[in-house]
């Protein structure tokens, strides 16, 4: 349960501080939060996996949203953004997450992160901002897949898995 609500609160947490600081937070969000969320939605696919998972992923993805909307009602379009890129993304993540099932669990998080986070990363800023920004879209990626390193450096050590 802890992973569930420490992944709600980092969306929120990104969502909020996008709403509030604009696009040039998203980079720092990319890093800190989102790196974060896709890391351990990975360990959340392991703990899901038969039992529901797609229908879990998605209620997890809509919650966030929803959370994130009704803290601040001047944050639709972000929540909008934010429900359809992770939406998208999980799609990705979880397709090559299973792909990679074979791998060592370092390999399949980080390589489902790099999938996971190029969707993310077109996806949400487009949306939240109504238009494509390249240097967005790029440091978001970079942010993402080196953030999602970082997390999985340290939750599987803390956990001895994510």
């Amino acid at each position: 349960m802890y992973l569930v609500l420490l992944y709600l609160a980092a969306v929120v947490a990104a969502n909020l501080s996008v709403a509030y600081f604009g696009p040039s937070s998203t980079i720092i969000n990319a890093f800190l939060f989102i790196g974060l969320d896709i890391t351990t939605r990975d360990a959340l696919h392991e703990r899901w996996q038969g039992r529901r998972l797609w229908l879990n992923m998605g209620l997890l993805v809509l919650v966030g949203s929803i959370i994130s909307y009704l803290f601040n009602r001047d944050a639709a379009q972000i929540a909008i953004a934010s429900f359809a890129a992770f939406a998208l993304s999980n799609i990705a993540d979880t397709v090559v997450y299973h792909l990679l099932r074979r791998y060592p669990k370092f390999v399949k998080i980080n390589g489902s992160n790099v999938a996971s986070a190029a969707v993310d990363s077109i996806t949400f800023p487009t949306i939240a901002f109504g238009v494509f920004i390249p240097w967005v879209v790029a440091g978001q990626f970079l942010a993402k897949v080196l953030g999602g390193y970082v997390w999985s450096l340290i939750l599987v050590r803390k956990k001895g898995r994510p």
